[in-house]
Parts: C-alpha cells; structure tokens; sequence
C-alpha cells in the first residue's frame, strides 16, 4: 500500500520542483540587489501559497 502512494505522489513533487526550479530563476534574474534575490528564492519556495491565494481571491472566496 505504501508503495502506491509513493508512485501516485511523484508526478506533483516534480511539478512542483520544476515550478520551484523556475519561479527562483525568475526572480533571481530581476533581482536588482544581493538581499532582492534572496527574498525571491524565499518567495520561490512558498509559491503555490500565492497562487492559491490569488485564485480564491478571483472566485470571490
């Protein structure tokens, strides 16, 4: 049983690494200083909190 999860899980960890991979090397390259692009890695990371957010905020929710 432990083994179907684990497979059942591994396409979202690499979408969601992929995304990551990305959303750092955004912001990263319009980082203007040294700490700008240290909040961007940070900002990489939380990401889909944004996205969420934004969409629930569109709906009306």
């Amino acid at each position: 049983m432990k083994d179907k999860f684990n497979q059942n899980c591994a396409p979202s960890g690499a979408v969601y690494g992929l995304g990551l991979l990305g959303a750092a090397i955004y912001y990263i390259s319009t980082a203007t200083t040294f700490w700008i692009g240290v909040l961007g890695v940070l900002k990489a990371i939380v990401w889909p909190a944004f996205l969420v957010f934004e969409a629930l905020k569109s709906m009306g929710a």
